[in-house]
């Protein structure tokens, strides 16, 4: 059950991550109102990091900004590398 939630919970993130980096994209083309930079750190931070990173590359959309490539890259390897160490090992 638990890890049905996990997949459940990372699917719905990184999906929500790649549309609202789509959404950000149009309204930049069409200059309307933006999403904040925060929400985009935050969805990496909880998990849509590979929904951002793809939707950086798809859309090429914040791909010069060196602080998303850091937040993608910083929050990777909390999630893929740390985070299962700390519940393999504490």
């Amino acid at each position: 059950m638990f890890y049905w939630t996990l997949i459940l919970y990372t699917a719905a993130v990184n999906i929500a991550a790649y549309l609202l980096i789509r959404s950000d994209k149009q309204r930049a083309v069409n200059k309307e109102w933006r999403v904040p930079e925060y929400v985009f750190f935050l969805l990496c931070f909880v998990g849509g990091f590979i929904g951002v990173h793809l939707g950086m590359q798809h859309y090429r959309h914040k791909n010069r900004h060196w602080k998303f490539k850091a937040a993608v890259l910083i929050s990777a390897v909390g999630f893929l590398i740390v985070f299962p160490f700390y519940f393999l090992f504490v």
